[in-house]
């Protein structure tokens, strides 16, 4: 039966104007991206069928465009548009977050990084540069690993912290691993960073350490 056929409330676009996006589950998001089924199947069979391949929605939205286009009806056009959707959101929570507004919700933050950094297939040590009243002025990739480490230069954040006239920044990076708890070396490093920008009068406020699905501050943690 075509989606078509099936009572209005019940297909994916009418629910979510009549009840709002939470109400549809992840494979009723996904049918509207794909907006066409296959023969025999709805858009909906086919988003089930793909979450079910993958094991999820974040699988899925992870997969190459080699490994979705081997899906019946999957070609590189639907692709694109899950990644432009995942994209979209990514810029969403970065818009919430950088808009020159004093950063007061921890969660928006820890939910930005998290967008960033979560599904990254190596290490990637990040810096958000504030100004005095903790104004976001920049995100920026300073340093980028492998699975097991990032090689970071105090003297480069110290740089870029200058370049900016940051007064206050935060540090994050995450762990490919999945596993969110800082090593030793980690400390080292924050230890080492905290030192060199005092040096210049610049405030490390925290530093963040990104799981998968997790996420561990230093400061929380009392290692500042």
């Amino acid at each position: 039966m075509a989606i078509t056929d099936w009572p209005e409330l019940e297909r994916p676009r009418e629910k979510l104007l009549e009840r709002g996006p939470e109400a549809l589950s992840d494979a009723e998001l996904l049918a509207i991206f794909l907006r066409t089924g296959i023969p025999g199947k709805t858009a909906v069979d086919v988003a089930r069928d793909l979450l079910s391949r993958f094991g999820g929605l974040r699988e899925l939205l992870a997969a190459s465009v080699d490994e979705l286009c081997q899906v019946p009806g999957i070609g590189e056009a639907k692709y694109v548009q899950l990644q432009a959707g995942l994209e979209m959101g990514r810029r969403y929570l970065a818009e919430r977050l950088i808009r020159g507004e004093a950063l007061s919700s921890t969660a928006d933050t820890r939910q930005f990084l998290q967008a960033q950094l979560r599904d990254r297939q190596n290490e990637v040590f990040c810096v958000l540069f504030l100004d005095n009243r903790h104004r976001v002025l920049v995100f920026e990739e300073l340093f980028q690993g492998t699975l097991n480490g990032t090689a970071v230069y105090p003297r480069e954040v110290v740089k870029q912290a200058l370049k900016y006239n940051a007064a206050a920044v935060i540090l994050a990076h995450n762990h490919p691993s999945g596993v969110a708890e800082p090593s030793r070396a980690d400390e080292q490093l924050t230890s080492r960073l905290k030192e060199a920008l005092a040096l210049v009068d610049i405030r490390l406020l925290d530093h963040l350490v990104v799981g998968d699905g997790e996420m561990v501050s230093f400061s929380e943690r009392g290692l500042l």
